[in-house]
């Protein structure tokens, strides 16, 4: 039995008017809506299944057109081929073809929007920025992410991986978390070609081959306490800050972000929430008592008018003070040593000079234990034994002791009794 088509014309379409379905033959008929709306649509069966696809509006896609992709939907069954499975995969690969012309820079500030607001702090969103944009960028910046290949990745990194290894190594990182976020978003397909083990690393020598380790400038303990005189002798915001930072043995940023809010002067305690801290864990600080006195010094010249919540602020109230601010004070006392290395100097005198266990000093510099099972089997944070620990550094560091105080001893020969 030979199929009728071509039942359809311009007039019946004008007057289908009722709600229902108008053949045409083959498989293609006009569907009328309840308010009146023409649509074409497919009908045909597959597999035992009746099947139906759009090919849409009769006011916008005439009867040739719809007989013309009919006529398609009909050859590609005689194949055994789904239809509406082949137009699926059709518009997909169009969008992967148009994706693929997303360039790198383009996905580069899609990944940082999309992430930055898990970054703890500015100088970490800067520095994204900064790398890929003066690195990256000039080289594959507007290429297609999905031409992006090893090569092109080696002409970013090749340059600076001897001179700058520290820059290289986090620069290669970002570019692959970004290509990753591509692959994602099938922007790009393949493998990694910023990916490290299994590739880069067999085309770079390790980082650790080609960079030199720099120790972050530490000051001798025996000019610790005649730096705190001298710092004690100055009124300003930055000494009191930088004298902070060194008898809490925390690092910069913390102290600059500490907030009022997260200080319990009557438990003599700050607590820094895990967003701040560099390992993601919350951080009890035991504060000496020239902490607390420190505290209570810019507590007591705070601007009564505000309800700014940060401690160490700047020129605004509502304004941190800058780690630089704290630099310049070392640099016009013309004092050799950055402010992280006051880290190392306290490990250094607590190794050195007192008894206190080296989990226990550790601890106060919030340092993550390399072994995972001891790890594991740590519940607490050693605060009253690194209270003792903090009160012995800061009689240390006192400018009225000259090597360590009274106080200081009955805590150091009591650290492993307690």
């Amino acid at each position: 039995m030979v199929r009728q088509s071509s039942k359809l014309n311009a007039l019946t379409i004008k007057r289908a008017n009722k709600p229902g379905l108008f053949s045409d033959g083959g498989g293609l008929y006009l569907r009328v809506s309840k308010a009146g709306g023409k649509v074409w649509v497919f009908r045909f069966m597959l597999n035992g299944r009746a099947r139906e696809m759009g090919f849409g509006s009769a006011a916008v896609r005439s009867l040739a057109e719809a007989r013309h992709k009919a006529l398609e939907c009909r050859r590609l069954l005689l194949e055994g081929m789904d239809p509406i499975e082949a137009r699926r995969e059709h518009r997909r690969a169009r969008a992967l073809e148009t994706a693929r012309l997303i360039t790198f820079d383009q996905c580069a500030e899609a990944y940082i929007a999309s992430h930055e607001a898990s970054w703890k702090n500015e100088k970490h969103r800067h520095q994204w920025r900064q790398s890929l944009g003066s690195y990256a960028s000039p080289v594959i910046g507007r290429l297609p992410v999905q031409s992006i290949d090893t090569s092109l990745v080696l002409r970013v990194l090749e340059p600076i991986w001897a001179t700058k290894a520290e820059t290289a190594s986090r620069l290669r990182n970002r570019i692959e978390l970004v290509l990753d976020w591509a692959t994602a978003r099938e922007h790009r397909t393949g493998e990694n070609p910023a990916r490290w083990r299994g590739h880069l690393d067999k085309l770079l020598p390790a980082r650790s081959r080609v960079q030199k380790i720099q120790h972050h400038r530490a000051l001798p303990l025996e000019e610790i306490s005649t730096l705190m005189e001298r710092l004690r002798a100055q009124e300003d915001m930055a000494p009191l800050a930088l004298e902070f930072v060194i008898l809490t043995a925390c690092r910069t940023g913390e102290v600059l972000g500490a907030r009022w809010s997260e200080i319990d002067l009557v438990s003599k305690m700050w607590t820094i929430p895990a967003v701040r801290m560099k390992a993601g864990r919350e951080h009890r600080v035991p504060l000496s008592p020239r902490a607390v006195e420190i505290l209570e010094t810019v507590q007591k010249n705070k601007n009564i008018h505000t309800d700014n919540d940060l401690v160490f602020h700047g020129r605004r109230p509502t304004k941190s003070l800058s780690s630089m601010s704290l630099l310049m004070v070392l640099r016009r006392m013309k004092i050799d040593a950055v402010v992280h290395g006051f880290r190392s100097t306290f490990r250094d005198w607590a190794a050195d000079r007192t008894v206190f266990p080296r989990e226990v000093a550790e601890t106060a510099l919030a340092h993550v234990l390399r072994d995972k099972t001891e790890a594991a089997y740590r519940r607490g944070d050693f605060f009253e034994k690194r209270r003792k620990l903090m009160n012995a550094w800061a009689d240390f560091c006192s400018p009225t002791t000259a090597i360590v105080s009274p106080a200081s001893v009955i805590g150091i020969s009591t650290a492993r009794e307690a």
